[in-house]
């Protein structure tokens, strides 16, 4: 009988009908986000964290997006194309498109010009300073100089950069046209393959210009959900900051064969645990389950639970563990230990060989914590060369790396204690002191945070040794930006980023040295402020690698190939260690196959088009509908 019914669902799938008669579709979808992911901005354009990127791409339309096999669709764009060389791209808009308030009545029609305002406020300095500015800079003709330009503007005189609109210096400098109110031509500065990937992203979308002659520019750079102008199929209704964000379709939506819900409730939780009590009491319609939760279920045939496990897609995001060079204490002094002993690059090697993170994978996905493993810093999916060769799988040839199913393979106890021993000598004549305090921040509210920092602090303990190494978790209260980046207080972060296009550009693109938006490198590590010369230098080099990388545009096999061999000179160099990929199991109403789903782009959660059930699906549902998913790719 159950070969049977995986049949059934393996066919009802491959034809596209991936419908259950004895369940009914979820009218009001109930998700969550933890507390520490709320929201710091509702402008897309100063947007560039999922915790915001997952609400709004649900708010606006940009060109394209991705469906629930990563091809590029239209959106606002219903067809688009390039030149011979993939230099010039026109994009043709919809004509039936319209933006609302919040309440979903009409405030305009949305047109070309939109475009071209959004991407005047993301380039120009006095509005948006490098906000995600790095896909503009890479690609478009002008862009960046037009950065400077607003930029050089900007420190004598903000008012009047602030002021400054598309029709002006903008259209005279970047690569944007619009030759009627349904085109958009895009120039860029040389073969651009990738760019319609680029479209998916925030640095592309449109902000009306009535909503800026309504709230001003400091109105539209704090804007918030009440003052909002919608496009997209939802619309904010109800937001409680740190409680509750209600998503309520669109009324005007132009899309009238979407299926969407009647709501959205997203629920703010300390962390996944608090999430799985609102699931048992029925307020939440999927979970992730952490390790307790998971081994729970797992352990116990008999539990309600047992047969609806399902293991979700891997997400778009690659963590790394993100070192940081320039460490205060408390008192806003220089961390000089610290700081000295983190840019010794022996130092560094004694972490990228010697932690063992087995059990740290094992928070994420104990049943096979190996497949989260990640030994390159680019996610698999963002590009991929002739030879159907995945750009992560050249990196880790590069860096000597494979992967095993019952081992974490980077891990060398040996080199690991070369290292250990070359960096106690060379920091010792520099005066470290040891062990070193290693500072890893945590919210202060979340208990599975804290079990997972007790995980880390004793991987640390064991493989590097409490003599070497004096780990202390700190906690945050709300915001770890504001109580812990700012002050420069973490010596490490652990974090992740996910493509916003279809090139590696944008993943080691964030790490370089002197560059305003390479983000991690701003806002975590904060290599611009080191000043250790040989760390400095590696750095340099490091970022002179992307540098030739980026200019090869004729050939995209070669490009790969540079990009690599940059990014396996970072992680050998352990500039940035990376960690793991998120592939956890979930409780679930939600056919994540049906779900948008790509590797770049912001389009993950977008809720459009999902098969749901009011009922959990089962672990052989799923592993029918996996099946069939992939034998028709």
């Amino acid at each position: 009988m159950k070969k049977i019914l995986s049949l059934v669902l393996v066919l009802a799938l491959a034809i596209g009908c991936m419908s259950f008669a004895s369940a009914e579709p979820l009218k009001v979808y109930h998700d969550y986000q933890t507390t520490t992911n709320e929201m710091e901005y509702w402008l897309i354009q100063m947007s560039q964290g999922a915790k915001e990127l997952n609400v709004l791409n649900n708010c606006l339309d940009g060109l394209v997006y991705n469906d629930h096999t990563g091809a590029l669709v239209g959106l606002a764009a219903y067809q688009w194309e390039h030149d011979d060389q993939s230099v010039v791209w026109t994009f043709h808009l919809r004509d039936n498109m319209v933006w609302v308030d919040c309440n979903g009545e009409y405030k305009g029609d949305v047109v070309a010009e939109d475009w071209l305002t959004g991407l005047e406020w993301t380039l120009n300095y006095a509005k948006n300073e490098a906000t995600n500015t790095s896909m503009a800079f890479e690609t478009l003709k002008g862009a960046e100089e037009y950065y400077e330009y607003t930029k050089a503007l900007a420190e004598t005189n903000p008012e009047e950069a602030a002021a400054l609109t598309y029709d002006g210096k903008f259209s005279e400098m970047v690569g944007i046209a619009t030759p009627d109110e349904y085109t958009i031509v895009y120039t860029c500065k040389d073969s651009t393959p990738y760019f319609d990937s680029v479209a998916t992203y925030a640095c592309l979308y449109p902000i009306p210009q009535g909503m800026i002659d309504e709230l001003g520019i400091e109105g539209t750079r704090a804007l918030t959900p009440d003052k909002m102008w919608y496009s997209g199929p939802y619309t904010v209704t109800t937001y409680n900051e740190g409680s509750e964000k209600i998503l309520t379709k669109n009324p005007l939506y132009w899309n009238e064969n979407s299926v969407l819900f009647d709501e959205v409730v997203i629920t703010m939780v300390e962390s996944v645990d608090k999430a799985k009590e609102l699931f048992d009491a029925g307020q939440l319609d999927r979970v992730a389950l952490s390790q307790s939760a998971l081994s729970t279920i797992y352990n116990d045939p008999t539990n309600e639970y047992y047969d609806n496990l399902v293991e979700a897609r891997p997400t778009k995001y690659s963590y790394q563990i993100h070192l940081s060079y320039d460490v205060w204490e408390e008192d806003g002094t220089p961390d000089t230990n610290w700081n000295t002993a983190v840019a010794n690059e022996a130092f560094r090697l004694s972490w990228y060989y010697g932690l063992d993170l087995t059990a740290y994978l094992e928070r994420t996905n104990f049943i096979h914590p190996y497949v989260c493993a990640n030994y390159g810093y680019t996610g698999t999916g963002v590009a991929v060369n002739s030879k159907g060769v995945d750009y992560a799988t050249l990196v880790n040839e590069l860096v000597g790396v494979e992967y095993s199913d019952s081992a974490y393979t980077r891990c060398n106890p040996e080199l690991a204690a070369k290292y250990k021993a070359q960096a106690i000598e060379e920091l010792t004549a520099k005066g470290v002191t040891f062990p070193i305090e290693v500072n890893y921040f945590i919210s202060g509210s979340s208990t599975v945070a804290a079990e997972t920092a007790k995980v880390l602090k004793q991987t640390f303990e064991e493989c590097l040794g409490a003599d070497y190494i004096n780990f202390q978790i700190k906690t945050y209260v709300s915001s770890l930006k504001n109580e812990v980046r700012a002050p420069h207080l973490a010596s490490f972060y652990i974090n992740g980023w996910g493509a916003d296009f279809g090139d590696p550009v944008n993943f080691v693109g964030q790490e370089t040295y002197g560059e305003d938006n390479a983000y991690y490198s701003i806002e975590y590590s904060r290599i611009n402020d080191a000043t250790d010369e040989d760390l400095i230098a590696t750095y340099k080099e490091f970022t002179s690698l992307v540098a030739e990388a980026r200019t090869i545009v004729d050939d995209y096999d070669a490009r790969l190939d540079a990009f690599a061999k940059s990014e396996a000179y970072m992680v050998q160099h352990a500039l940035c260690i990376p960690c793991y990929i998120d592939i956890s199991w979930q409780l679930t109403k939600v056919n994540d196959y049906t779900k948008c789903y790509a590797a770049y782009g912001i389009s993950t959660y977008r809720y459009e088009n999902w098969e749901t059930k009011t009922e959990m699906y089962t672990t052989e549902e799923y592993e029918a509908i996996k099946a069939a998913y992939n034998a028709a790719e």
